[in-house]
């Protein structure tokens, strides 16, 4: 363990097991509750006396989820304000790592892979331990394709060759495709720019204190302030938005709110790391829930198994680990030099397995293998220079660096190679990547992995539609969400690469079903 390192001691072998309940505990909290007073369906809101502002649809968060929304909401003819509370738009999105996992793309038709949308749906179940909540699970899978065509013919985004398509843990075949810049920005930036096309305009530091619910049970406006100061909620200037249409909520997760997620997992303490962006709180969605948005599955929280303990926040080591590690190479406990976990299981079970050891994993590549890292130009050299990743010109001298015994180190090394002329995994089943090579050209990489709290899997229950699902079983009318403020998609946990296809399907689904709202007066 690296002196100084909270996360480590925080989540340790045996404090983790004793207060958690073992590796079940970051997704096992559904039955300790909510962590917040049961509530009946909520009653109407005093309307204000005046209204500073009128619009169709008010869209909450500027992310993949939000920006779709809003333009599907804008080019089917209503008049739509996005609010950020941030100062820059995109929250999560903009730093996400810009892979999306998508069935019959012209990069698996390049690479002849073979994949279905029942396929995709059986790997998200599965990995979700068929908690998803199968009919929006189907919407995701099935319609993967078409919001991919959507960000390149539609708004222009720009994607990778297809050699770059990546294998991500969970997945059966092949079917993450990475943008042209490793990240989510070249979606939102996109999104952005047809939404600016169309008219339409983000603004940003406003934040969403309370929405509006009629005596009707509609939700009818919201309570906003502007010129909002995060993290400060009692900071800007109060303004009433009578909102026609309805509300649409895409405002993400909530990984850096600490105390939100510790009445969910207690054992995630604020010294356990986020790679998120530190506006990834709950004020939101806590919202949904006083106006009656039934909870759902929110104690079920992921963490990333390719963070690195080394960096702050998401980082560039994710990149590093996916492809060169995770893909080309392995990841071994350093006490006693074996892999341990097969390095393309989904994200739960690797996280919990490293977890389990007490400290970090170290994950091993070569020079053949780095040349697969993903990310922005230069990402290994970066990471070189960072002290992050770590290069060797022996295996000996990688694995006396972490204190690795060399013999066993180097006979996961050798079994792992054997593995590779053979085409099968004898220690984890691993998918073994038809162009691997042996790890056996110098320099050799290595990087400590230590999971961070990545992305929360539940929220407010949403139909097909996406509109809100109320206490009673009903939708609330006028109110709808996408993204990661929902829940029930994923289960217990979300494959890589399948968050942004989830918010950019909802997000559009979420910006047409309004736009078809009644309005009221």
């Amino acid at each position: 363990m690296k002196k100084g390192d909270v996360t480590e001691k925080t989540l340790s072998r045996r404090g983790f097991l004793k207060t958690a309940g073992g590796a079940a505990a970051v997704a096992g909290f559904a039955a300790g509750g909510l962590g917040f007073p049961s509530q009946a369906q909520a009653g109407p809101d005093a309307l204000p006396k005046k209204w500073d502002e009128t619009c169709d649809v008010l869209v909450v968060g500027s992310g993949f989820a939000g920006l779709a929304a809003a333009i599907e909401a804008k080019e089917a003819g209503a008049s739509v304000m996005v609010l950020e509370k941030m100062p820059t738009h995109g929250g999560n999105s903009i730093i996400n790592g810009g892979v999306m996992a998508v069935v019959g793309s012209d990069m698996q038709e390049a690479r002849g892979i073979k994949d279905s949308p029942d396929l995709m749906l059986a790997d998200m179940m599965k990995a979700g331990l068929d908690m998803n909540y199968p009919e929006l699970a189907k919407m995701v899978a099935y319609q993967s394709k078409d919001a991919y065509d959507w960000c390149k013919q539609h708004i222009g985004v720009k994607f990778t060759d297809p050699k770059m398509l990546l294998h991500m843990g969970g997945h059966t075949v092949a079917r993450s495709c990475p943008t042209s810049i490793y990240s989510g920005s070249e979606i939102v930036n996109k999104e952005l720019a047809k939404f600016k096309e169309l008219g339409g305009t983000v603004t940003t530091r406003t934040y969403l204190e309370k929405l509006i619910r009629h005596a009707n049970g509609r939700v009818v406006g919201a309570q906003i302030r502007t010129g909002y100061r995060f993290p400060d909620a009692g900071s800007g200037k109060v303004k009433f938005v009578k909102v026609k249409k309805g509300v649409v909520l895409a405002s993400g997760g909530f990984s850096q709110d600490v105390a939100f997620r510790m009445t969910q997992a207690p054992n995630l303490v604020a010294e356990v790391n986020s790679t998120n962006q530190p506006g990834a709180t709950a004020e939101v969605l806590k919202e949904a829930f006083r106006v009656g948005g039934n909870p759902v599955q929110v104690s079920w929280i992921q963490l990333g198994p390719w963070a690195s303990p080394d960096e702050k926040g998401f980082g560039l080591a994710p990149h590093f680990a996916t492809g060169p590690v995770f893909s080309y190479g392995i990841m071994v406990d350093p006490k006693t030099g074996k892999r341990f976990i097969s390095e393309l299981a989904d994200r739960k079970i690797r996280a919990d397995a490293i977890i389990r050891t007490g400290h970090a994993a170290i994950g091993i590549s070569d020079d053949e293998g780095q040349k697969s890292c993903g990310g922005p130009p230069g990402t290994v050299g970066k990471l070189v220079e960072r002290g992050v990743v770590k290069k060797f010109d022996t295996l000996e001298e990688l694995s006396k660096a972490h204190d690795m015994p060399y013999a066993a180190v180097k006979e996961s090394v050798d079994n792992y190679n054997s593995y590779l002329k053979t085409g099968t995994d004898k220690e984890f089943g691993r998918y073994l990547q038809p162009d691997a090579k042996p790890i056996e050209k110098a320099p050799f990489y290595a990087v400590r992995l230590w999971p961070k709290v990545h992305h929360t899997m539940g929220g407010v229950q949403i139909n097909t539609s996406a509109q809100v699902i109320g206490l009673d079983g009903k939708p609330i009318e006028g109110l709808y969400a996408a993204g990661e403020v929902a829940g029930g998609v994923h289960g217990a946990v979300r494959l890589g690469s399948v968050a942004v296809v989830d918010c950019l399907v909802f997000g559009r689904i979420a910006g047409k079903s309004v736009a078809k709202m009644k309005a009221w007066s």
